[in-house]
């Protein structure tokens, strides 16, 4: 028997013999989350763990013959270019570089890459089925090939959010679908709490709403019990008279006049991110920290960011927002060993808002690529598909 994600269409579908209930993973929309589809079973649940990504890549149902199989094996989409690229000034100082692929005609959906500072990459269209989705990627204020580089200057995530609108205004799109993961989940929730008019669904991963306990435990020595070794050489670069906060003494280099002094601390601070962001650690993902580039965008935004609690006026402003967006349905993607963006904080936004589904994998860290994480992101993304038509 193989195991597949199916969506019933006109009729139901049905189980196979052999179908075993501790091997069921997906947990579809119950009955209260105002959704189109007619499932044979409501489930009472929200919540869904998978033990195995094994399972998650293979087939789950057994369809009959009228029903409309998607996407069955939930891998990543096979590789595509964009059809246009362009580039859109946000201000006098920023430009922001943006990508469409897909279907030209297809309904929008808009990327946020983590960080803030990441930028995106070719990978990231491949969660998306290009027959359906018009998939929209851009990089934001001083990450990627947006320009100027590195560059801290008006660079909040009001300005954030105020550059997806004008993107959106700009490619003339009435509304569409927001998919992000890390710090993505952090400004895709500033923007839909901004503009709810504006979004069709969410899917969120890796959820990190830059409370001041999220940024302890990853800088301040919480994330360390797990990783000593990779803590140490993060650590170690801050002399110990100035250990008493690595983020405000990490931020004094990578604001350094000295463009040596940024550097080595860009790449401490990438490294250490890099290091933990795999269940088992990834050794071309470590590599990131030496391109230069890449390190110092990633490291001086991020910093940037974290220095200013993310520019809300409240270490609890996502949470206490969340009846603005209870509507829009919604997908949380979370590793349960996740160490970068701890399970703390899905779980803690799974409680304000028990309408949106929470996805548990529990064979992961925080990385999309993982498998069992990028498996639910596509089927998250099918989901979307049959409820959008």
């Amino acid at each position: 028997m193989r195991f597949g994600l199916i969506i019933p269409h006109r009729h139901s579908y049905v189980l196979p013999s052999t179908f075993s209930p501790s091997c069921f993973c997906v947990n579809f929309f119950p009955q209260n989350h105002n959704n189109n589809l007619n499932l044979p079973f409501p489930g009472k649940g929200k919540i869904s763990c998978c033990s195995k990504s094994e399972v998650l890549k293979s087939d789950l149902m057994e369809p009959k013959a009228e029903a409309l199989v998607v996407n069955k094996s939930r891998t990543l989409y096979s590789p595509i270019d964009p059809y246009s690229t362009g580039n859109l000034k946000v201000s006098d100082v920023h430009t922001l570089y943006f990508e469409q692929s897909g279907k030209p005609d297809g309904h929008p959906v808009v990327f946020l890459h983590g960080g803030p500072g990441g930028g995106t990459s070719p990978n990231n269209r491949r969660f998306f089925d290009p027959e359906f989705y018009r998939i929209i990627l851009f990089d934001q204020r001083g990450a990627g090939k947006s320009t100027p580089h590195a560059c801290l200057e008006e660079n909040t995530t009001w300005d954030l959010v105020n550059d997806i609108e004008k993107l959106r205004e700009h490619l003339k799109i009435p509304e569409w679908q927001v998919f992000g993961g890390s710090w993505g989940s952090t400004l895709a929730l500033a923007y839909s709490q901004s503009h709810p008019d504006k979004v069709t669904g969410l899917v969120l991963r890796g959820i990190f709403l830059l409370r001041k306990k999220e940024i302890d435990w990853f800088y301040e020595g919480g994330a360390a019990a797990i990783y000593p070794d990779a803590w140490e050489e993060f650590r170690d670069l801050i002399p110990e008279n100035e250990r008493g906060s690595l983020v405000d003494a990490y931020h004094k280099r990578l604001d350094s006049d000295d463009m040596e002094t940024r550097y080595a601390a860009a790449r401490a601070w990438t490294k250490w991110e890099m290091a933990t962001a795999y269940l088992l650690p990834n050794n071309d993902n470590i590599q990131k920290a030496e391109d230069d580039k890449f390190s110092l965008a990633f490291a001086r935004i991020e910093n940037h960011y974290f220095v200013n609690k993310g520019f809300f006026p409240s270490d609890s402003y996502l949470l206490d927002n969340v009846d603005k967006i209870r509507h829009i349905k919604t997908t949380i993607v979370q590793g349960r060993y996740d160490v970068c963006c701890p399970m703390m904080s899905a779980w803690d936004l799974h409680k304000a808002w028990p309408e949106a589904e929470l996805k548990i994998v529990d064979d992961a860290g925080h990385s999309a690529n993982e498998p069992g994480i990028a498996a639910e992101l596509v089927a998250a993304n099918e989901k979307m598909k049959a409820l959008m038509g």
